[in-house]
Order: C-alpha cells, then structure tokens, then sequence
C-alpha cells in the first residue's frame, strides 16, 4: 500500500479511492474527515488521474485551504503548482477576473468590504429618500445579501418576493446598487459567485471550458453551501461528473447566515447514481459521548442517519455524562468553577476545558467567576463580555452620572442615540473647555445658556444635561440596579436597539439585560464601576494554558478533553426567538447545535442547566430543555445538589406546549416594563461654585467670528449680551469673543 493510504479504515479507503462519479462522503464529527480529504487528492496526483490544474477543491475558510495545501506537500514531499484549490470566493475571483469584460468589468475590479458596501448603500438611500434611521443600510445590505446568495439577480427577483424593507423599495435599491457598483469597477462578496453563475449562463462556452478542465471537483463542509454556491457547484460538475462532497448534515447549524442543509439531503436526486458513503468510526469521544449525542440528533427528520462508534465501546467506555441542576446563573458559575479546579488538581491542562454556551450574555457569569478564582480564560469568538459595545455605552452612562467630570464617558454618549448635538457642539464645548480648564460638562452647561449654539442643540443638550442632573439626585435614593435601569430607559439607549433591525439587536438588548442585575452584587453604583474597571484592567495574554469560553456555533471543528454545557433550559437553548422566526425546521437545527456541542468532547461532558434566572430584578423560573429529555437515560448521571428538584425524566422530551418563563424579559415587553417607572427626581446634583468675571466691560466693541462685530451691552461673569452689527441680540461666552481692532 502506497504511503498516503497506510493507516485509513477501510471506510475512510473506500472514500479515498472511489474517484470515479459523483460522491457523498458523510462525515461525522470526529471520523477524519480532512485526512480524507487530503488523501484523496495526494490519490489523485501519485495515480496521475489528473494534473493540479485539473483539480478544484473548494473549502470555505482560508484557514481551512492553507492547512489542505499544506498536508498534501507534505505527504508528496514536493510542492504542487497550478491546482484551483481555496475559498469559494477566491475561486470565483479568479474565474471572473480571467472573464471580467464579458461580466462587464475590467480585470482591475474592486472587491468592496462590508463597510464601503453600507457607505455605497446609503448614498443610494440618500438620493431615494429613503430614512437610515427607519430603515438602517445593514438592513437593507443583509436582504440584499440574502438575494445574492439564492443567486438572484435584481431581474430574476419577482415582485413577490420584493421586501417590505424601504416600503417595498429594497428590490429598486438593489437594481441601482449593482448599477452603482458597475459603474465604480466593484463588485462585493456576493457578487463574486453570483456574477459567475451570470457568466456561466450567458457563456455557455466560457462553462463548458470549466467544465472540460475540472477532471475532479473536492468541496469541504457540503452541509454549509448556500444556495448560489451550490448551483455553482452543479453547473461546473455536469462535465466529468466526478465530484466528491464531504459533509455531515447533523453539523448544519449556519442556516442564519444562508446555509441549506437541503443542498446535502438532496445529492442522490441531483446526481443519480452517486456513492454515499458514511464515515462513522469516531477517533475523538467516548463512546457514551457518542451514544448520547446520537441518541439526541435521532429525533430530527431531516437528516440522511449515520451512528457514530468507536473501537474502545466495549473496552473502555468512559463516564455518563453529568446532569446538573443548580438554583441559579451564579450557583452555575460557581459549581462550573469549582469542577474546573478539580480538573486542575488533577492534572487536566486548562486548554483542554471548555465552557459553550448558546448565547453571548451567558459568558458574564463564568467570566467573573474564573476571574474570582484566578482561573486565566480566553473569549473565543468574541469580545469580553465588558468589552462589548453595548456595555462599554451602558458603563459610559453609569461613569458620566457617578462622575460628572468624566469627560470620556460624557463624550461617548452625549449623542448616543443621536438627539442633535452634532460634532459643531462639541467642538464648541471643547474649545470653551479648554480656555476655561474646566471639565466638558461643565462647559456644556455654560454654552447651553448662551446664543452660541443654534436653538434646536441647545435644547437639545439642556435637555440631556437636565436628565444627567436628576439622574445623579437618584443615586442616593434608588437602588443602583433600578437606577441603571431607568437611566438606559430614559436616555433612549434600549429603545434604540429595541427598535433597531440589525442582526446583533436582540443580542445586544441580551447582554443589557445581563448587565443589570450584575451589579446587585455590589453594594453601590461607585462599587460597580471600580469593579468593571479593575476587571477591563485584569487582561490577560491570549496564549498559554487557559479555559476556553465561547459560542456553540465558535466551537464547530474544535475539541477539549472536557466540555461544558450549560443553560440547557427552555426559552434558552432551544432558543425561543429562533423557533419563533424558524419553526420546526429551526428547531432541528438548534438541536444539531446541542449534537456539536456535545461532539467537542473527548473525555467528559458535564450539562447543567438552572431553575431560575434573573433578568433585571426579577427572577424567572425555567423549565430544563427539552434536549435533555432526549438524551439517552442510559448514558447521563443526575448530579443533583440537596434540596434541589430533579433534573426532569431523561428519555422523554418536554411537551412543546409546556409552560415556561413566567413572563417576557421585561426589556420585550411595552415601554414601562408593565408597571409605573421610578418617580422622576427634581434637582441639580451640583451647583457651579465660582463666580467667574468677564475682561469686557458695557460698551466694549468687540467680535465673533460667527456673529461678526458688536456692542457689549450688558455683562453676566463670563457671559456677555452683545448686539451685534448683523445678527442683532446674542447671549454669548467672553472667551469666544476679542476685543475689535477697527
């Protein structure tokens, strides 16, 4: 046996050499999938079958083709030239710039990045009238996106299927877009596949050129494709029909971002005749691990079935998984940390610990619990959870109404959201700031007294001034928690993202809820924010022996010695807002989410799941998720604490119509929170101490650079009334005047 097959199973053989016709290769998780993948194609070279430039492997990260290319050198002991091996993107880069002028482009095209795609996108809204605010470009950009990956041109989408996004105008928006990026020489992400299907549509010749040189396609993660990826695929396959897709259909857990898992169910019907063959011998979990998480994903319809095994089954067949149930999301991140250190006692490295999670906020916990115990933690995927923006906003707030001197945080969110106070104001204030070495609140509250400013920002900051002094009158009178609460409320700050139609909107208003009831554990708001300030100091290096803390959908391709699993409650995970948006088919792919999950373990799985949560300062009773019902009783260990109740009967999954949380997160529900907000508190929190004195007396010439030249007709300190030449009466700072030479 040659050297690039030595050491594969006979299935894993089986895959390698059938290069003949169409051919599916399920992989599970954990059976060598890439080891397939790239003795296939070291097979295909050491047998010339075909030349590198008649090979096309597509995968789709970088990451992905690099560590490809690099194993099939390796395993030559040459390095190979010519061969189409990369991205989809990249791939289809390359063919449209070998084709540009017949896609109506020049070989020298842009690729735009999201952000001057926006940009382009709000020059156009612009020109239609079309209100950003109501309607955010990134809105609008996601439903184009959306078109561009069922591979749609603007001719090829009907009426019907036009958005409600813009009024109904988003299919006329995109029609001038891709007009727009034509005349620029520009295309974007979606463009690069979408054009190609154009091309290979209106070419014929230019297809058959591809499909005659492409002896043999490779694609990776089949289970991903959208639907312009797989079309594309399809077309350049009805040549040699050679092509071998490797995927795992209990993996799809991309659909949000427009991946089919129906691209994978259906390769039989799209190429008759074709192999399916099943990688099913497991290399990674115990075979409890295993028999849990098929257990779990046997429950969902669409999938084509495989049984994960492995060799040591009889022999060695590791620990039940661990069920535990806690009281709380602190008792949670408590018991997850002590068992952490017990793994470190034990002599488990920290990098073989990971901690998934289904959602971004539920990192809070874990993350000050390790920090408490010195644990050092890495955020994979993601920001800290006090690093996020929405935090860093909400903290801005809570530091501006501790602090009034706090010029950073002041700035931060004086227009956030926006309410008229423009750069032309703060440059104003900053000048005045500056003469005058006092803070920027400070010289606010003196240029919002003044003529200085137009009517409209003058109000406009006397407003947000006045919220900030009776803000700070409540800190002595109101719980801080209740008080964050109202200030994020007041300020429009939560309403803003309530209201807003991005992706990440439900998120962030997720993490906010998460923040509020943080801070109940310090004993003042001055408490709070020396806290967060310490922990944002606290950072550590993103190298060396660290528990990993990160998303469920972060965690696909990786694998730890031990994972935790926790917030496995209904509402939680499955996710109640996805099943709302997506049904039973979201449903399926939320509990192809728990199989990953549990599939990244080698040794242990430990699930925890709490009977209440606290969301701002009510606590919510939960119900366990019904993926826990499902896991097979044979392979799980309750692991309750005294005088908790049991985790719920394994084998038996909860009833869909169960109830759950008590009521929505308070943040869901109409402004008010179903209940009268904290009484408004009147009064200044700080008076003005000096008396300053102005260095112009009445009937002083003097002049403004925007009012021109006047009169001083009265003094007040520092302030002046001067009637000006042109302008007539103005009210204004001493400091934005001098004396006039003429």
């Amino acid at each position: 046996m040659t050297p690039h097959l030595s050491g594969l199973n006979p299935v894993q053989l089986q895959a390698v050499e059938a290069l003949d016709g169409p051919v599916l290769v399920l992989a599970g998780a954990g059976t060598g999938k890439t080891r397939v993948l790239t003795s296939r194609l070291v097979h295909l070279l050491a047998t010339a079958r075909a030349m590198p430039s008649q090979i096309l492997a597509v995968t789709f990260t970088n990451k992905a083709a690099n560590e490809m290319r690099h194993r099939v050198e390796v395993m030559l002991g040459r390095p190979v030239e010519g061969w189409w091996l990369g991205t989809f993107h990249s791939i289809g880069t390359r063919i449209l710039r070998r084709h540009a002028e017949l896609a109506g482009l020049r070989t020298n095209f842009t690729i735009l990045d999201a952000d001057d795609q926006v940009r382009l996108l709000k020059q156009i809204m612009a020109a239609e009238h079309i209100d950003d605010k109501k309607w955010p470009a990134r809105v609008l950009m996601g439903v184009i996106q959306r078109w561009k990956d069922r591979g749609l041109l603007p001719e090829q989408v009907t009426a019907g299927e036009d958005s409600e996004v813009a009024n109904g105008g988003a299919l006329n928006i995109y029609r001038q877009y891709q007009e727009r990026l034509r005349t620029l020489n520009a295309v974007d992400f979606g463009d690069l596949l979408l054009l190609n299907l154009a091309l290979f549509k209106s070419r014929p010749d230019v297809l058959e050129d591809y499909q005659r040189r492409f002896r043999y396609i490779l694609v990776d993660e089949y289970q991903d494709t959208n639907v312009s990826q797989y079309l594309w695929l399809r077309l350049l396959a009805q040549g040699h029909r050679n092509i071998c897709c490797v995927g795992d259909d209990d993996q799809s857990i991309y659909g949000w971002r427009g991946a089919e898992v129906g691209n994978i169910l259906k390769f039989e019907q799209d190429f008759p005749g074709a192999q399916v063959i099943r990688l099913e011998q497991n290399y990674r979990s115990t075979a409890r691990i295993l028999a849990a998480a098929s257990g779990l994903i046997a429950h969902n319809q669409d999938r084509l079935g495989k049984t994960l095994w492995t060799e040591t089954r009889d022999v060695e067949p590791g620990e039940k998984l661990r069920l535990r149930s806690v009281w709380d999301g602190e008792d949670e991140a408590r018991f997850v940390g002590e068992e952490i250190e017990a793994l470190q006692r034990a002599k488990q490295p920290l990098a073989q610990t990971a901690i998934l999670v289904r959602a971004g906020f539920q990192t809070r916990e874990f993350e000050e619990r390790l920090m408490t115990l010195g644990v050092p933690y890495r955020v994979i995927g993601g920001p800290r959870f006090y690093e996020r923006q929405e935090i860093r906003d909400a903290m801005a707030y809570l530091r501006v109404v501790n602090q009034p001197d706090d010029d950073l945080a002041f700035e931060r969110v004086v227009n956030l959201p926006r309410r008229g106070i423009g750069d032309t104001t703060l440059r104003a204030a900053h000048a005045l700031a500056r003469a005058k070495r006092v803070s920027l609140t400070t010289a606010c509250r003196e240029l919002a007294q003044t003529d200085e400013l137009k009517p409209a920002a003058r109000r406009a900051l006397s407003g947000f001034l006045n919220d900030l002094d009776r803000w700070r009158a409540a800190v002595d009178r109101m719980a801080h928690p209740e008080l964050a609460e109202m200030v994020l409320e007041e300020s429009g700050y939560v309403a803003m993202w309530r209201e807003s139609k991005a992706a990440e909107a439900p998120g962030r208003l997720d993490n906010l809820k998460e923040m509020i009831p943080a801070m109940a554990e310090f004993e003042s708001l001055a408490g709070f924010l020396e806290h967060v300030s310490l922990v944002m100091e606290a950072t550590t290096e993103s190298q060396g022996d660290m528990v990993s803390i990160m998303t469920l959908h972060a965690a696909k391709g990786l694998e730890f010695d031990t994972v935790f699993l926790p917030g496995w409650e209904e509402e939680l995970f499955p996710n109640r807002r996805t099943l709302d948006e997506g049904g039973a088919k979201a449903l399926e792919e939320e509990r192809r989410l728990a199989y990953v999950g549990l599939t990244r373990a080698r040794r242990r799985v430990i699930i925890t799941h709490a009977q209440h949560r606290r969301v701002f300062n009510a606590w919510i009773a939960c119900l366990p998720s019904r993926f826990i019902g499902e896991l097979p009783a044979d392979e799980v260990e309750l692991d309750g604490a005294p005088g908790l109740a049991p985790a719920g009967q394994l084998g038996r999954a909860a009833s869909d119509d169960a109830p759950t949380w008590r009521s929505p997160p308070r943040w869901q529900q109409p402004r008010g929170f179903g209940r009268s907000n904290p009484p408004l508190i009147e009064g200044s929190a700080r008076e003005i101490d000096a008396t300053p004195t102005s260095r112009f007396a009445s009937g002083a010439r003097v002049f403004h650079q925007k009012f021109g030249y006047g009169t001083v007709a009265g003094v007040d300190g520092d302030k002046l009334d001067i009637e000006f030449d042109k302008a007539g009466r103005k009210k204004v700072m001493d400091s934005f005047v001098q004396r006039a030479t003429a």
